[in-house]
């Protein structure tokens, strides 16, 4: 069959000496390739909306068995007793311009216990607002409530319905941050491969050490951080791409909302230039260029602006530690240790978190002291550490030019890590499940590159594919069941803590919480064999908890309560003694030694009556109950030889 001609108009031929050659783009102006589709896969599933929904399902579903909890662990110092919070809209500018802990400070008539204070407002203030929708307490009525906050009866009912919806808000904010973070990982660390993007953030958001995260309200700063950094990421790759300020300015707001989240934002300044040399091929040069005028939004020097102004505001806010709480083993747990304990301890710490991401077996709430005990040299475990963390650092380097994915998720793991392992900054604790969520990053970023990796080597590819499938199915079901079964376990301080003893036998918080617990089962609990046991429970894990920590003013209170409530009156206050001598502004103690007093003077023992009543007008000389007291039994109002 011949061939059709077709009739096309002749080509125009440009003379040598008019032709335009088309300059070729600069390095810096490479425009960022759009997000593609996995070849390997079905084209559906690396489309960004299907992938959203099944991270926001999966999310929901995780976690919405939390909606039934209360509230555990630091929900008491940052929501329950802050008054703050409690004033809803009103109390927004208070929470703006204070230390996390400064209400809970002022209840206890100190300042800020914690190296670096705590400045993380934005969690805080979503707090206040659900607060203004669900009902703000009085000023008239604020004491009260944030005194008897811990209290059984009709308010800790409308308590626990308030911590339903708070625990509904933070399933919600963990969603969003969810998609927010796997729009961060297919735009910036995955663009040739949406579905690695995806395999990581479901290994992510399943694992069940970030129970703590989600479960444990207070740590909605982990969340709101995450929603924020990753917003940055993404809207500073979008501003590259673009051109568009406004996507700038939306990458400098949401910088800006990540740390009034929580500092870990600070990472963003060696993460964020790597990522634009990594995967957008910008020079270095350019990256910190500082005399190219013209073009300085293109540079990382907005957001270094942005650290500093947060960092004046901060400066300007949280006051300096009180140089008691230095030598408190629960804000300080190495304050005991000798410079080569606490590094060594620190040293072999680190690799307790690569252990829990790994094999997330057990969990706990609390690392405080005294859960892992102090180590030197000598301890094996700190050499295995310090083996496999330079090997990790080994591998950076090794890897910086030849795989730029897995040094940039190493330098995620280490910078996040280095903020929260006290090798650089004293953080007030040992280690803590929260604490990791961030580094966590680095580790299912590696994860799911080895495991789209170890796919592609299989020689039928749908073999491969089957047994990435396969491996996901079952990694994903045992993190679901390990996930929704700890999230029961954080109801609230008694299940969690009773729970968590048994893996954690000599943590002081978890024994005094633990304690602390059962004394306040007593005060409802009728049957009065039930009772006792309750009280001498607590009585034995608050020793228990006094041995490691001989100076535990919360231990002692609850000590002398629980005798009071036995009707041990002597036990009771030697055991307040012990708290005025440590501590004469403990809440409540003045108003303690007055009802012991009236027991004594109920049991006619007149004598030790006049000693408690003199004891609580010591605390508080105005304490009209004590004074009254005092002139029936015809005492002076203070102790012989005091005016």
């Amino acid at each position: 069959m011949a061939k059709k001609v077709v009739n096309r108009p002749a080509p125009v031929v440009v003379p040598a000496a008019k032709a335009k050659v088309k300059s070729q783009p600069r390095k810096d102006e490479l425009p960022i390739p759009l997000v593609s589709v996995d070849p390997k896969f079905p084209s559906w599933l690396s489309d960004f909306r299907i992938q959203a929904i099944v991270v926001a399902i999966f999310s929901f579903l995780l976690y919405i068995n939390t909606y039934n909890n209360e509230y555990a662990l630091d929900d008491t110092a940052v929501i329950l007793k802050n008054e703050y919070v409690y004033q809803g809209f009103k109390g927004v500018p208070k929470i703006m311009t204070c230390d996390a802990f400064d209400s809970y400070y002022k209840q206890f008539s100190t300042g800020n216990q914690l190296s670096g204070g705590r400045y993380r407002p934005l969690s805080i203030a979503t707090f206040a607002i659900e607060q203004q929708f669900m009902g703000t307490v009085p000023d008239s009525k604020l004491d009260s409530v944030v005194t008897h906050i811990d209290e059984k009866g009709p308010q800790e009912v409308v308590l626990n319905h308030r911590m339903h919806i708070r625990h509904l808000f933070n399933v919600i904010w963990f969603t969003l941050s969810m998609i927010a973070f796997l729009s961060f990982l297919r735009y910036v660390v995955f663009r040739n491969s949406p579905v690695m993007a995806l395999i990581a953030t479901l290994l992510f958001l399943a694992h069940p050490i970030h129970t703590e995260v989600v479960a444990n309200v207070k740590s909605r700063d982990e969340i709101m951080s995450l929603l924020f950094m990753s917003l940055t990421y993404v809207f500073a790759f979008k501003f590259f791409e673009h051109k568009k300020y406004w996507m700038l300015a939306v990458a400098l707001v949401s910088y800006f909302l990540a740390f009034l989240s929580k500092e870990y934002s600070i990472t963003v300044l060696i993460l964020l230039p790597m990522a634009w040399y990594f995967f957008y091929k910008v020079p270095l040069k350019n990256i910190f260029g500082l005399f190219t005028t013209e073009k300085i939004f293109y540079t990382i020097w907005p957001y270094v602006a942005v650290f500093l102004l947060y960092y004046a505001i901060r400066a300007s806010i949280v006051a300096p530690m009180n140089e008691d709480s230095n030598n408190d083993l629960l804000n300080n747990p190495y304050a005991a240790a000798t410079k080569v304990e606490k590094l060594a301890t620190e040293i072999a710490t680190m690799s307790n978190y690569l252990k829990l991401l790994v094999w997330p077996y057990p969990l706990s709430a609390d690392y405080s002291y005294n859960t892992i005990p102090y180590k030197d040299f000598s301890h094996w475990l700190v050499w295995l550490s310090l083996i496999v963390h330079i090997a990790m650092l080994r591998a950076l380097v090794y890897y910086f030019k030849r795989k730029p994915i897995i040094t940039f998720a190493i330098t995620i793991y280490f910078a996040h890590l280095l903020l929260v392992c006290n090798l650089l900054f004293d953080i007030g604790a040992t280690m803590g499940e929260r604490l990791i969520y961030h580094s966590s990053i680095g580790f299912v970023i590696i994860v799911a590159w080895l495991l789209y990796e170890g796919m592609l080597k299989f020689k039928n590819e749908m073999q491969g594919k089957l047994a990435l499938g396969a491996f996901l199915v079952v990694v994903l079901s045992v993190y679901s069941v390990i996930t929704v079964e700890r999230n029961v376990q954080w109801k609230n301080n008694f299940t969690l803590f009773s729970h968590d003893i048994k893996n954690s036998p000599n943590s002081v918080i978890i024994c005094a919480n633990v304690a602390s617990s059962y004394i306040d089962m007593s005060n409802i609990e009728p049957d009065s064999l039930k009772k006792r046991y309750e009280l001498h429970e607590g009585i034995r894990l608050l020793k228990h908890a006094l041995t490691f920590h001989t100076t535990y003013v919360i231990g002692f209170f609850n000590l002398a309560l629980a005798y009071f409530k036995l009707g041990e009156a002597d036990s009771a206050k030697a055991n307040f003694d012990v708290v005025l001598n440590y501590y004469p502004k403990y809440p409540r103690l003045s108003e303690f030694y007055y009802n012991l007093g009236v027991y004594y003077y109920i049991h006619k023992n007149i004598q030790q009556a006049v000693v408690c009543w003199w004891s609580s007008r010591r605390i508080q000389p105005d304490n009209k109950d004590a004074i009254h007291a005092l002139q029936v039994v015809g005492a002076p109002p203070n102790p012989p030889g005091t005016k």
